[in-house]
């Protein structure tokens, strides 16, 4: 099992910054990959941002690309979502995701190949 705590959710005006934090414990030595994840009221959960543990890399939704950062601390066993220019349409719950190699196959941005969730963090943005 892996344990995600996330922290660092708040309101912001827009064209605001905020910045996500989430710290794993547990069995991490399974995990290739985290990310992060938001769900609006009424929607479904969508991805937004994921790093490979191994080599870094990083991909993002359409959506945030050139404003969102993702970023880990290995030996923290932390990731990072760096969150600038923020807009209205970004106000949602933001979860942490960690996967297991079972589901490694699956690509990095579908939901069902992460099997550990945090708790969620809520993000308003006013206009």
């Amino acid at each position: 099992q892996v344990q995600l705590v996330e922290s660092g959710g708040g309101l912001v005006q827009a064209g605001g910054s905020l910045r996500l934090s989430c710290a794993a414990s547990g069995r991490t030595g399974s995990t290739y990959a985290m990310g992060w994840f938001h769900q609006a009221p009424g929607k479904e959960r969508e991805f937004v941002a994921a790093i490979n543990w191994n080599t870094g890399g990083t991909y993002y939704a359409d959506s945030v690309k050139g404003r969102f950062t993702i970023s880990r601390d290995n030996a923290m066993y932390t990731v990072v979502l760096q969150m600038n220019s923020l807009k209205p349409e970004d106000a949602a719950v933001y979860y942490c995701a960690a996967d297991h190699r079972s589901t490694a196959y699956l690509g990095i941005m579908t939901r069902n190949r992460y099997s550990y969730w945090g708790q969620g963090t809520q993000v308003t943005v006013s206009s």
